[in-house]
Protein backbone atom coordinates (compact mmCIF):
# COMPACT_ATOMS: atom_id res chain seq x y z
CA UNK A 1 0.00 0.00 0.00
CA UNK A 2 1.54 3.37 -1.00
CA UNK A 3 2.27 5.85 1.81
CA UNK A 4 -0.19 8.71 2.09
CA UNK A 5 1.25 12.15 1.42
CA UNK A 6 1.30 14.15 4.65
CA UNK A 7 -0.93 17.20 4.67
CA UNK A 8 0.24 19.69 7.29
CA UNK A 9 -0.99 23.07 6.04
CA UNK A 10 -3.61 24.40 8.44
CA UNK A 11 -3.14 21.49 10.85
CA UNK A 12 -1.39 21.46 14.26
CA UNK A 13 2.39 20.99 14.35
CA UNK A 14 5.13 20.84 16.99
CA UNK A 15 8.54 22.45 16.42
CA UNK A 16 11.66 22.41 18.60
CA UNK A 17 14.48 24.91 18.15
CA UNK A 18 11.80 27.50 17.39
CA UNK A 19 13.50 30.50 19.02
CA UNK A 20 15.47 31.27 15.86
CA UNK A 21 16.62 30.02 12.48
CA UNK A 22 14.79 27.27 10.63
CA UNK A 23 12.53 26.51 13.61
CA UNK A 24 11.30 30.10 13.75
CA UNK A 25 10.91 30.11 9.97
CA UNK A 26 8.74 26.98 10.09
CA UNK A 27 6.62 28.33 12.95
CA UNK A 28 5.98 31.64 11.17
CA UNK A 29 5.24 30.04 7.81
CA UNK A 30 2.89 27.37 9.11
CA UNK A 31 1.12 29.72 11.51
CA UNK A 32 0.55 32.16 8.65
CA UNK A 33 -1.01 29.30 6.66
CA UNK A 34 -3.44 28.48 9.47
CA UNK A 35 -1.64 25.85 11.54
CA UNK A 36 -1.84 25.95 15.33
CA UNK A 37 1.78 25.60 16.46
CA UNK A 38 3.37 24.20 19.61
CA UNK A 39 6.88 25.62 19.83
CA UNK A 40 9.74 24.81 22.17
CA UNK A 41 13.29 25.99 22.79
CA UNK A 42 15.76 26.37 25.64
CA UNK A 43 16.06 30.07 24.72
CA UNK A 44 13.09 31.64 26.52
CA UNK A 45 13.67 35.14 25.16
CA UNK A 46 13.88 33.98 21.56
CA UNK A 47 10.89 31.69 22.04
CA UNK A 48 8.77 34.60 23.26
CA UNK A 49 9.87 36.66 20.25
CA UNK A 50 8.77 33.88 17.91
CA UNK A 51 5.43 33.47 19.67
CA UNK A 52 4.73 37.20 19.47
CA UNK A 53 5.26 37.09 15.70
CA UNK A 54 2.69 34.33 15.13
CA UNK A 55 -0.80 35.05 13.93
CA UNK A 56 -2.68 31.99 15.16
CA UNK A 57 -2.99 29.64 18.14
CA UNK A 58 0.34 28.87 19.82
CA UNK A 59 1.57 26.80 22.75
CA UNK A 60 5.04 27.73 24.01
CA UNK A 61 7.33 25.66 26.20
CA UNK A 62 10.86 26.32 27.45
CA UNK A 63 12.42 22.92 26.83
CA UNK A 64 15.86 21.35 26.92
CA UNK A 65 15.58 18.57 24.33
CA UNK A 66 18.28 16.59 26.17
CA UNK A 67 15.76 15.90 28.96
CA UNK A 68 13.83 12.82 27.85
CA UNK A 69 11.41 12.98 30.79
CA UNK A 70 10.58 16.63 30.08
CA UNK A 71 10.02 15.81 26.42
CA UNK A 72 7.45 13.24 27.53
CA UNK A 73 5.79 15.84 29.77
CA UNK A 74 5.71 18.30 26.88
CA UNK A 75 4.13 15.66 24.64
CA UNK A 76 1.38 15.21 27.25
CA UNK A 77 0.82 18.98 27.32
CA UNK A 78 0.61 19.10 23.52
CA UNK A 79 -1.84 16.16 23.51
CA UNK A 80 -4.12 18.06 25.89
CA UNK A 81 -3.77 21.31 23.91
CA UNK A 82 -4.35 19.89 20.43
CA UNK A 83 -7.39 21.46 18.71
CA UNK A 84 -7.18 18.73 16.02
CA UNK A 85 -4.96 15.70 15.25
CA UNK A 86 -1.24 16.46 15.26
CA UNK A 87 0.03 16.70 11.68
CA UNK A 88 3.80 16.96 12.11
CA UNK A 89 6.60 16.85 14.65
CA UNK A 90 9.69 18.86 13.69
CA UNK A 91 12.67 17.76 15.77
CA UNK A 92 14.82 20.69 14.73
CA UNK A 93 16.89 21.92 17.70
CA UNK A 94 20.63 21.86 17.07
CA UNK A 95 24.03 23.27 18.07
CA UNK A 96 27.56 23.23 16.66
CA UNK A 97 31.11 22.47 17.78
CA UNK A 98 34.19 23.09 15.66
CA UNK A 99 37.42 21.30 16.52
CA UNK A 100 39.87 18.80 15.15
CA UNK A 101 39.63 15.30 16.59
CA UNK A 102 43.12 15.77 18.07
CA UNK A 103 42.07 18.91 19.98
CA UNK A 104 38.49 17.92 20.74
CA UNK A 105 37.07 18.45 24.23
CA UNK A 106 34.91 15.45 25.21
CA UNK A 107 32.47 17.62 27.18
CA UNK A 108 31.81 19.75 24.08
CA UNK A 109 31.22 16.71 21.90
CA UNK A 110 28.90 15.17 24.51
CA UNK A 111 26.94 18.45 24.71
CA UNK A 112 26.46 18.42 20.93
CA UNK A 113 25.52 14.74 20.72
CA UNK A 114 23.00 15.09 23.55
CA UNK A 115 21.20 17.89 21.69
CA UNK A 116 21.66 17.05 18.02
CA UNK A 117 21.10 13.30 18.23
CA UNK A 118 19.62 12.34 21.58
CA UNK A 119 17.34 15.38 21.46
CA UNK A 120 15.92 14.09 18.17
CA UNK A 121 15.51 10.59 19.61
CA UNK A 122 13.84 11.97 22.74
CA UNK A 123 11.42 14.04 20.67
CA UNK A 124 10.60 11.14 18.38
CA UNK A 125 9.95 8.77 21.27
CA UNK A 126 7.80 11.34 23.07
CA UNK A 127 5.56 12.29 20.15
CA UNK A 128 5.48 9.16 18.00
CA UNK A 129 2.80 7.48 20.18
CA UNK A 130 0.45 10.40 19.45
CA UNK A 131 0.89 9.96 15.70
CA UNK A 132 0.66 6.15 15.83
CA UNK A 133 -2.57 6.35 17.84
CA UNK A 134 -3.99 8.63 15.12
CA UNK A 135 -2.47 6.49 12.34
CA UNK A 136 -1.60 9.82 10.75
CA UNK A 137 1.19 12.38 10.78
CA UNK A 138 4.88 12.79 10.05
CA UNK A 139 8.10 12.92 12.06
CA UNK A 140 10.49 15.45 10.45
CA UNK A 141 14.05 15.21 11.79
CA UNK A 142 16.74 17.75 10.92
CA UNK A 143 19.99 16.14 9.80
CA UNK A 144 22.36 18.19 7.61
CA UNK A 145 24.48 18.04 4.48
CA UNK A 146 27.09 17.05 7.08
CA UNK A 147 24.94 13.96 7.53
CA UNK A 148 25.80 13.10 3.91
CA UNK A 149 29.57 13.74 3.93
CA UNK A 150 32.28 13.92 6.56
CA UNK A 151 34.03 17.28 6.95
CA UNK A 152 37.27 18.23 8.73
CA UNK A 153 36.87 19.99 12.11
CA UNK A 154 33.24 18.77 12.21
CA UNK A 155 33.64 15.22 13.53
CA UNK A 156 31.15 15.62 16.39
CA UNK A 157 28.58 17.42 14.24
CA UNK A 158 28.90 14.94 11.37
CA UNK A 159 28.65 11.97 13.74
CA UNK A 160 25.43 13.31 15.24
CA UNK A 161 23.89 14.21 11.89
CA UNK A 162 24.81 10.86 10.33
CA UNK A 163 23.17 9.27 13.38
CA UNK A 164 19.98 11.31 12.86
CA UNK A 165 19.93 10.19 9.25
CA UNK A 166 20.30 6.49 10.16
CA UNK A 167 17.79 6.68 13.00
CA UNK A 168 15.17 8.38 10.82
CA UNK A 169 15.72 6.04 7.86
CA UNK A 170 15.24 3.04 10.17
CA UNK A 171 12.10 4.58 11.66
CA UNK A 172 10.71 5.19 8.19
CA UNK A 173 11.02 1.49 7.35
CA UNK A 174 9.30 0.51 10.60
CA UNK A 175 6.37 2.78 9.71
CA UNK A 176 5.75 1.28 6.27
CA UNK A 177 2.12 0.35 5.80
CA UNK A 178 0.91 2.84 8.42
CA UNK A 179 -0.43 6.37 8.11
CA UNK A 180 2.71 7.76 9.80
CA UNK A 181 5.91 8.66 7.96
CA UNK A 182 9.42 9.88 8.80
CA UNK A 183 11.47 12.43 6.86
CA UNK A 184 15.14 13.40 6.94
CA UNK A 185 15.93 17.06 6.29
CA UNK A 186 19.42 17.94 5.00
CA UNK A 187 20.01 21.71 5.09
CA UNK A 188 23.03 23.22 3.42
CA UNK A 189 24.33 26.59 4.54
CA UNK A 190 21.43 28.44 6.20
CA UNK A 191 21.90 31.98 7.50
CA UNK A 192 21.31 31.29 11.20
CA UNK A 193 23.14 31.94 14.48
CA UNK A 194 24.46 28.38 14.77
CA UNK A 195 28.13 29.38 14.44
CA UNK A 196 27.78 32.37 16.77
CA UNK A 197 26.26 30.04 19.38
CA UNK A 198 28.76 27.24 18.76
CA UNK A 199 31.46 25.98 21.12
CA UNK A 200 34.75 26.94 19.50
CA UNK A 201 37.84 26.95 21.73
CA UNK A 202 40.23 28.14 18.99
CA UNK A 203 40.40 28.37 15.22
CA UNK A 204 40.40 24.67 14.25
CA UNK A 205 42.15 25.45 10.97
CA UNK A 206 45.00 27.24 12.72
CA UNK A 207 44.41 30.50 10.84
CA UNK A 208 44.05 32.62 13.97
CA UNK A 209 40.46 33.67 13.31
CA UNK A 210 38.23 34.78 16.14
CA UNK A 211 34.83 33.16 16.66
CA UNK A 212 33.17 36.32 15.34
CA UNK A 213 35.32 36.23 12.20
CA UNK A 214 34.43 32.57 11.62
CA UNK A 215 30.74 33.40 12.06
CA UNK A 216 31.00 36.24 9.55
CA UNK A 217 32.68 33.95 7.01
CA UNK A 218 30.02 31.30 7.49
CA UNK A 219 27.23 33.84 7.05
CA UNK A 220 28.87 35.20 3.89
CA UNK A 221 28.94 31.70 2.37
CA UNK A 222 25.37 30.70 3.23
CA UNK A 223 23.00 30.36 0.30
CA UNK A 224 19.59 30.06 1.92
CA UNK A 225 17.55 32.14 4.37
CA UNK A 226 15.63 30.46 7.21
CA UNK A 227 12.39 31.56 5.55
CA UNK A 228 13.33 29.91 2.26
CA UNK A 229 14.48 26.80 4.12
CA UNK A 230 11.09 26.60 5.86
CA UNK A 231 9.32 26.86 2.51
CA UNK A 232 11.45 24.06 1.00
CA UNK A 233 10.93 21.79 4.01
CA UNK A 234 7.18 22.42 4.10
CA UNK A 235 6.78 21.69 0.40
CA UNK A 236 9.06 18.66 0.54
CA UNK A 237 7.10 17.10 3.39
CA UNK A 238 3.77 17.64 1.64
CA UNK A 239 5.21 16.16 -1.57
CA UNK A 240 5.83 12.96 0.35
CA UNK A 241 9.62 13.08 0.11
CA UNK A 242 11.60 10.73 2.35
CA UNK A 243 14.41 13.27 2.52
CA UNK A 244 14.49 16.96 1.79
CA UNK A 245 17.61 18.70 0.47
CA UNK A 246 17.59 22.37 1.46
CA UNK A 247 19.50 24.86 -0.67
CA UNK A 248 21.54 24.61 -3.88
CA UNK A 249 24.67 23.63 -1.95
CA UNK A 250 22.81 20.64 -0.48
CA UNK A 251 22.39 19.26 -4.00
CA UNK A 252 26.12 19.71 -4.62
CA UNK A 253 27.00 17.82 -1.43
CA UNK A 254 24.54 15.04 -2.27
CA UNK A 255 25.88 14.65 -5.83
CA UNK A 256 29.52 14.59 -4.70
CA UNK A 257 28.76 12.01 -2.01
CA UNK A 258 27.33 9.75 -4.72
CA UNK A 259 29.84 10.42 -7.51
CA UNK A 260 33.05 10.62 -5.46
CA UNK A 261 32.30 8.97 -2.11
CA UNK A 262 35.97 8.90 -1.01
CA UNK A 263 37.25 12.01 -2.82
CA UNK A 264 34.49 14.58 -2.44
CA UNK A 265 36.47 16.79 -0.10
CA UNK A 266 39.12 17.48 -2.72
CA UNK A 267 36.41 18.98 -4.91
CA UNK A 268 34.80 20.85 -2.02
CA UNK A 269 38.17 22.27 -0.98
CA UNK A 270 38.66 23.80 -4.43
CA UNK A 271 35.14 25.24 -4.39
CA UNK A 272 35.71 26.74 -0.94
CA UNK A 273 38.98 28.32 -2.10
CA UNK A 274 37.16 29.99 -5.00
CA UNK A 275 34.44 31.29 -2.68
CA UNK A 276 37.00 32.71 -0.28
CA UNK A 277 38.82 34.42 -3.14
CA UNK A 278 35.56 36.04 -4.27
CA UNK A 279 34.82 37.20 -0.73
CA UNK A 280 38.26 38.82 -0.45
CA UNK A 281 37.82 40.54 -3.81
CA UNK A 282 34.50 42.02 -2.69
CA UNK A 283 35.93 43.44 0.56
Amino acid sequence: MPQRRPRITGRPVMITGAASGIGRGLAMRLSRLGSPVAIADVDETGLKATASALSGPVLTRVLDVRDAADQLRFADEVREWLPAPLAAVFNNAGVAVSSTVLDSVPEDDDWLHDINFHGVVNGTRAFLPILVAQDDGVIVNTSSVFGLVGMPTQSAYCAAKFAVRGFTDSLRQELRGTGVSAVNVHPGGINTNIVRNARIRKDPEGRGRTKDEMAQQFEAMTMTSPEKAAEIIHRGVEQGKARVLVGPDAYVFDALARIAPTHYYSVLERLQAKLRARQQESV
